[in-house]
């Protein structure tokens, strides 16, 4: 295996970090899986796919998680924080296998018919009402968002469970900024998932390491949600 060595860095911001990171790390409510997964939709959302990202595929190896499992995590957020940025993470993660000579696992394909689109395509699992108000927006963006939903469906391929499909993209919003219907539907996907309202908490929580002005206004979103 070969190993990188890191470059030096400013000790100030590396005291900062690693007490900011002590301090996010000690939430009880995230286990150690859900928390990798956030720091890699960070990666991907800020974006921050050299030294941050290759950290935090480290550590996720190191917590006994595989790059299949990242490569689940990264398709899963591709329909919220856009597929060129999806793209860029896959190609950065390979370029890690690479160096660490590890086995580059195939992603599991979609059955054929879930890529299918317009009015000869197969039911969408996004709710009537989150539909009725896309159709009011535009019928193509609707049906766009349909076929993402069907790519996206939990019985697809990848690893990650509904609880942390829910909770990635919660972060997404957070790190977007897109606090109204997209995030109101994820926090209630998790709800619906059996995360109680301090675990939705605790990925804010987790969140604020990532930008305290982003996740202040999400917190005012997410007490009215809770509320």
């Amino acid at each position: 295996m070969t190993v990188a060595t890191a470059p030096e860095t400013d000790a100030l911001l590396d005291q900062m970090g690693a007490a900011t990171v002590r301090h996010v790390w000690a939430i009880p409510e995230l286990s150690d899986r859900e928390k990798v997964f956030l720091l890699v939709v960070a990666d991907i959302c800020q974006p921050a796919l050299g030294r941050p990202f290759e950290l935090h595929v480290r550590r996720a190896l190191a917590s006994g998680m595989s790059t299949a499992d990242l490569r689940a995590l990264i398709s899963l957020v591709s329909y919220d924080a856009g597929y060129h940025a999806a793209l860029a993470a896959m190609d950065r993660l390979a370029e890690i296998e690479t160096a660490l000579d590890l086995p580059r696992s195939a992603s599991e394909q979609l059955s054929s018919e879930l890529t299918e689109f317009g009015p000869d395509a197969p039911a969408s699992p996004l709710p009537e009402a989150v539909q009725t108000q896309l159709a009011q927006l535009d019928e193509h963006f609707l049906d766009h968002f349909r076929l993402q939903s069907r790519m996206r469906t939990p019985t697809g391929p990848g690893t990650l469970s509904i609880r942390e499909r829910a909770f990635a993209t919660m972060s997404v919003d957070v790190h977007y900024q897109t606090l109204e219907e997209s995030f109101e539907i994820h926090v209630g996907r998790a709800l619906g998932a059996g995360a109680t309202p301090d675990d939705v908490r605790a990925v804010l929580r987790f969140n604020a390491m990532f930008g305290t002005t982003r996740a202040w206004r999400a917190w005012k979103a997410l007490n009215r949600i809770l509320a």
